[in-house]
């Protein structure tokens, strides 16, 4: 290895048994660990890693985002990460052009075209996790685009490192003379065999017929009709080459229009048959997708939020068909509407078409998640196999109902969907990879399988998932002999040495289908259900640290596969798992079926405790208000000596009692809050009781700040201004909804704070009466979701009769529309913290930034902070790295506000990004401060 760290950096090479084995699951249901796995910093990296393989006959296998079906994305020697330093993007022409790196997460290039009225043309469902680079790898195409507007459609150009390390700008002037002087023997081939299947009007013709519907399953050789030019064949070829022909370093696309106005139905029929009929004469109307949905699938999506309220109560054989209608204005959507009602008279069942954005927006959901539902309701033991294959558009009908009855006939309980516009028809099988018969069956439904595509339907056995490990085998017998050995011209053209995606696209083992299948053992409830999607990955605050919730997963069946027989796999886990988690649940929300790993994580760290822990801190929780004053002597202290000083302390402490025990103290370490104007007895017509966090209680302003008020000021000053009588209670010392404890697995803790607090909001709301207002989103979550499963039953009454808000959306809802903003700020820079999401109150927070603020920047790349509470200050490397993609986006724009709605969030936020991050209230507060108050008066 000793080469390859001095050609790539010793700290980008990873040997360590947990590196290796969490890059060695992809999304399919196959399983190869690494020798090791790279990460390259940029395409000087893959070229030397592509060198350093063809010397030393290595074998190396590109990685992004590692949703791949069908295990392009895993291999057995060098495992290439081409995700984490190649994830940016630029757009170009007022949105009609984007480069990007390949490691961009789809839905975030989308993120950036859309204030161009404009997106990238291929939409898969796993948008919101895969990367550019692997869309463009595998040609996927999804649920719009068909094959007008996929990959090989819309790119422009590519950058690529071929096998030879050879780099090549297909855009560029001069890039024939280039690839002909570099690559001599490359250029040879491929002209050599562009003639020989331009020379022969049956190879065209059939070419040609093979790709007038979705096909990924080989290589695009209309590549070789489509262009004339060494350069231009390059192009054309790397589109859909799974990662075997070169690395693309960076991709040029020609974006597409994405129309205004939508109108969606998701429509119930009796059976498939009766569902697919109608897809051609919907795409006939105009129709942008039409996807389908089998009984099964249905069955999978109901319970999922967005789904149709007519999936609750379905027949034996009931189908779905989800449909939308996109145009530029609502006349032209009224046109469609009109004809689609027409058509589907006496069909359709239930459903109707709607123009509400987050109904539609559910419909959305629930199919992106589908694959994900059906895998999470298999049994234990089992894996999930998806598939897709394609037919003519016009025989869809025909080919579900074939398809379907194949499944049954091999006694698989299988789904059958997808994107019916275009023809493309997936499915799945589970089977227990353990079970010699069941395997055995399997491989005979894939035999029947390719009969039924290839012969009855002449169709494409791998319509936008690529070839994979799982179609290899099948190359041939989908193309025949002659054009087959046109597709292995090409790759040895490219890579002699074969050195790029070995057994990805060709086989020479009949069975090599059946081989490397995933086993998944049952280690917890929680995690049991989980695939192996890679959906979380993208939201994780610890992706670019340690592990990811995928990975978390992966780690944990292998250790439960060996039988706690790694040790070091076992103690590598505690950091890479347990300790870095942010436990914040953004996973959850990623995650189609909900599946939250931070709460086993939290479960890890209680069985952790031992016995003077589990004492001490339910001791601590009770004595919460000495805590609190202790916090602030010491705050004050930090402020009289400098950070030099207390941070010495405290890295001194962490070395004796260790990184988990003791806080490290941070620059953006605020001084103490200031005292809380608290009234003894709740005023005549008090609207609302205010209930200041302890951390707002503890924390004061941050360091830059343009003076010292907090939220615990500002908001009692806006309420007044607003004409209502917010009451802000005596004896709030101690009061903690207890999410310090919940975090760190201390569930008796947590407990006795949760009901303390209850009982205290139940006296201070007066039974109820009055709403509850709190001022930091985390809390205010603690409070609603948290605290319910840890009080007795007199408290869950208790806390089931509270109307508890945030600040923030008691600000939009109550003081906004009756405040004056006498001074609104230039830009101002949000940061939605993960409970907002939870809570669904990052509206709230962009309404407050919009009242008060000429131009409002929402980062793109904002994720979790991953400050976690305190967990920032135990492990500040987490909130480094979280916050690294958001930090980088926001260089160079000078902002006149930094807000967010969390004190510890915002406290992390400035630590890693250097500027003083703020509740939006005080900026709110300011903004409306009366013009006599206004030169640093605070209120």
């Amino acid at each position: 290895m000793q080469e390859l760290r001095v050609a790539v950096g010793a700290g980008n090479v990873l040997t360590s048994a947990t590196d290796l084995i969490r890059y060695s699951a992809d999304a399919s249901p196959y399983h190869q660990v690494p020798r090791v796995v790279v990460l390259a910093r940029n395409g000087d990296d893959v070229a030397a890693v592509f060198r350093y393989a063809s010397r030393n006959g290595r074998r190396v296998v590109l990685r992004a985002a590692g949703t791949s079906l069908n295990g392009q994305a895993q291999g057995d020697d060098i495992l290439l990460d081409v995700r984490r330093h190649f994830d940016h993007a630029t757009v170009e022409e007022a949105g009609a052009i984007l480069r990007s790196a390949p490691g961009v997460v789809l839905a975030r290039a989308n993120a950036r075209l859309a204030r161009y009225g404009r997106m990238l043309g291929p939409d898969p469902a796993s948008a919101a996790a895969a990367c550019v680079g692997g869309v463009v790898a595998n040609n996927a195409s999804g649920m719009t685009c068909g094959v007008h507007a996929n990959s090989y459609r819309t790119v422009e150009s590519l950058r690529v490192v071929l096998p030879s390390g050879t780099r090549i700008d297909t855009a560029a002037p001069d890039a024939d003379r280039r690839l002909t002087e570099a690559e001599p023997e490359l250029v040879a081939r491929l002209l050599a065999i562009r003639d020989e299947i331009r020379a022969d009007p049956q190879l065209v013709a059939r070419i040609r017929t093979k790709f007038a519907i979705k096909n990924t399953n080989g290589y695009r050789l209309d590549a070789f009709l489509d262009g004339d030019t060494p350069a231009q064949l390059v192009r054309g070829l790397l589109v859909g080459s799974q990662g075997t022909l070169g690395f693309l370093e960076e991709i040029t696309f020609r974006t597409v229009p994405s129309p205004r106005w939508a109108s969606t139905a998701f429509l119930h029929f009796a059976d498939l048959a009766a569902a697919a009929s109608v897809v051609p004469a919907l795409m006939g109307l105009g129709a942008r997708a039409a996807e389908l949905l089998d009984n099964l699938s249905l069955r999978a999506i109901r319970p999922m939020d967005g789904a149709p309220a007519w999936t609750r109560e379905l027949g034996g054989d009931d189908a779905g068909l989800l449909v939308e209608f996109r145009a530029g204005d609502q006349a032209e959507l009224d046109r469609f509407e009109d004809e689609a009602r027409r058509l589907l008279d006496g069909v359709v069942l239930n459903g109707g078409f709607t123009r509400d954005a987050r109904i539609a927006g559910g419909f959305w959901a629930v199919r992106k998640g589908l694959l994900t539902a059906l895998g999470a309701n298999r049994p234990p033991g089992t894996i999930l196999l998806g598939e897709d294959v394609c037919v003519p558009p016009a025989r869809v009908a025909e080919a579900a109902v074939a398809l379907r009855d194949i499944l049954a006939r091999h006694r698989f309980d299988a789904s059958v969907a997808g994107h019916a516009s275009a023809g493309n028809l997936h499915f799945t099988m589970v089977f227990d990879p353990a079970d010699p018969a069941d395997v055995e069956r399997y491989a005979r439904c894939v035999e029947d399988v390719v009969a039924l595509i290839v012969d009855r339907f002449d169709g494409s056995l791998k319509g936008e998932h690529g070839t994979g490990r799982n179609m290899a085998p099948f190359l041939e017998r989908e193309w025949g002999p002659r054009l087959t050995e046109l597709m292995r011209r090409v790759k040895r053209a490219f890579d002699p040495h074969g050195i790029l995606g070995a057994g990805v696209l060709f086989t020479d083992d009949p069975r090599a289908h059946l081989r490397h299948l995933k086993a998944l053992p049952a280690v917890h409830p929680l995690l049991d259900g989980c695939i192996e999607c890679g959906f979380c990955e993208p939201v994780c605050p610890s992706r670019d640290l340690t592990t990811t919730p995928r990975q978390r997963i992966v780690l944990q069946r292998e250790i439960a596969r060996r039988g706690g027989s790694h040790a070091a796999l076992e103690s590598e886990y505690g950091y890479a798992a347990v300790d870095t988690c942010a436990a914040d649940g953004s996973c959850a929300t990623a995650c189609p079926v909900g599946i939250d790993t931070g709460q086993v994580m939290k479960e890890l760290r209680q069985a952790r405790h031992g016995g003077a822990a589990g004492r001490l801190t339910p001791a601590i929780a009770r004595n919460w208000a000495t805590a609190e004053r202790l916090a602030r002597v010491l705050l004050r202290l930090a402020r009289l000596t400098g950070d030099r000083p207390v941070r010495a302390m405290s890295l001194l402490g962490r070395k004796v009692l260790g990184a988990n025990r003791v806080p490290e103290w941070l620059p953006a370490t605020p001084g103490p809050a200031p005292a809380i104007a608290a009234r003894r007895h709740r005023p005549a017509g008090t609207t609302a009781v205010y209930v200041p966090s302890c951390v707002n209680r503890i924390f004061g302003a941050p360091p830059g700040a343009p003076d010292p008020t907090t939220v615990t000021a500002a908001l009692p000053a806006l309420a007044d201004r607003a004409g209502l009588a917010l009451w802000t209670p005596p004896g709030l010392a101690g009061a903690c909804c207890g999410t310090v404890w919940h975090s760190k697995g201390h569930r008796a803790a947590h407990a006795h704070a949760a009901g303390d607090l209850v009982r205290r909001l139940w006296d201070w709301s007066d039974g109820g009466r009055l709403p509850v207002v709190v001022d930091a989103a985390s809390c205010t979550l603690g409070i609603l979701r948290e605290a319910p499963p840890v009080l007795d039953d007199g408290d869950r009454a208790r806390h089931a009769a509270l109307t508890v808000l945030d600040a923030l959306t008691w600000a939009r809802t109550d003081l906004l529309p009756k405040l004056t903003v006498s001074r609104r700020l230039a830009p101002a820079v949000l940061h939605p913290t993960c409970a907002m999401t939870h809570l669904g109150t990052a509206a709230d927070l962009r309404a407050v930034a919009d009242a008060l603020a000429e131009d409002v920047i929402e980062p793109l790349t904002a994720t979790c902070c991953g400050f976690a509470g305190d967990r920032g200050f135990l492990h500040r490397e987490l909130t480094e790295s979280a916050t690294r993609a958001e930090t980088a986006e926001l260089a160079g724009i000078t902002a006149d506000a930094y807000l967010s709605g969390n004190r510890t969030c915002e406290i992390g936020l400035q630590h890693a990004g250097g500027h003083p991050y703020e509740n939006a209230l005080v900026a709110l507060e300011r903004a409306t401060r009366p013009p006599e108050a206004r030169n640093g008066a605070q209120p």
